[in-house]
């Protein structure tokens, strides 16, 4: 049983890499750069939806609405003054952009809210009103399943499943599609490649915000860094998953996750992220377009 708990934990956790990596993998897939400033988005979600519940009292539903019309706008805002200007530019001047957008962000949290760490009120408390374990109960209590976990998990599979539908059904989703196999040729066909490439961002930064708040719930804690280390393990799991892939991303993120929780149960905690990392570089050896991404030869 403590394997499955353990098993359990990493899904929960892999989840988030994942709804993290989706976001990265939609703007690499469609602008065709990787928005390295995703991670401090998160951060600024879980601060926007901590001041919701903690100043203004609102219920922890709503101040993931606010979070996610706030990431949103601050994705828009973002990609239409860095990102915009540098379109014809070499992908290494958008890459110290991402970056420097990044710091701009984690100092800005820092003056705003202060560097001292948060305590961030879970969307599912850890004990009942009982002060017994919120918790599901199976094989007569030997197995403990958290209610936030399987929160995580499902808001992990809608997510998955209405991108899926999105980018597979809607006008604006093929859209999509047309400017990551072909910006050129979309915008022959009368399509807004510029407009494409916003509501990508703006769509980004909102999963940004729900990650974001699940997240701090998962880790209980907030501060101006708080979506580094994260971003950066969700980049792997696009990069493991195959980067503009969907079903990529969310592959990516769960596996890395479960390869995170069994690595800190069963070697070492401080190796966990080393381990990590080391799996990334064995899959790309073996197969460098990742496991479900596919292999685009180069024109010359």
């Amino acid at each position: 049983m403590e394997f499955l708990s353990y098993l359990i934990s990493g899904i929960s956790l892999g989840s988030v890499y994942a709804i993290i990596a989706l976001g990265y993998t939609m703007v690499y897939g469609i602008a065709k750069m990787l928005n390295f400033a995703h991670g401090d988005v998160i951060m600024v979600g879980g601060y926007i939806s901590f001041c919701a519940m903690s100043y203004l009292e609102l219920p922890g539903w709503l101040s993931v609405v606010l979070a996610m019309a706030v990431c949103t706008v601050l994705g828009v805002v973002i990609e239409g003054l860095a990102y915009k200007p540098l379109r014809q530019a070499t992908s290494l001047a958008v890459l110290i952009t991402a970056i420097g957008v990044s710091y701009f962000l984690q100092n800005a949290a820092q003056l705003i809210w202060g560097a001292s760490p948060k305590g961030y009120t879970p969307l599912v408390p850890a004990l009942n009103a009982k002060g017994e374990p919120n918790a599901l109960q199976l094989f007569d209590g030997q197995l403990s399943i958290p209610y936030l976990s399987l929160l995580i998990m499902a808001v992990c599979i809608i997510v998955m499943v209405a991108l899926t539908f999105f980018t597979g059904q809607t006008k604006l989703g093929k859209a999509m599609r047309a400017c990551s196999e072909d910006k050129g040729a979309a915008q022959l066909m009368g399509i807004n490649v510029n407009r494409t490439i916003s509501v990508t961002f703006a769509i980004g930064s909102a999963l940004a915000a729900v990650a974001g708040v699940l997240l701090c719930s998962f880790t209980t804690s907030l501060m101006p860094t708080t979506g580094s280390m994260p971003g950066i393990k969700a980049f792997t799991a696009a990069v493991f998953g195959g980067i503009g892939s969907i079903p990529g991303a969310f592959l990516g993120g769960i596996l890395l996750g479960i390869i995170e929780s069994l690595a800190k149960a069963y070697i070492s905690t401080q190796l966990a992220n080393a381990i990590l990392f080391a799996v990334l570089i064995i899959v790309l050896l073996v197969r460098p377009s990742g496991l479900l991404g596919k292999y685009v030869p180069e024109k010359v």
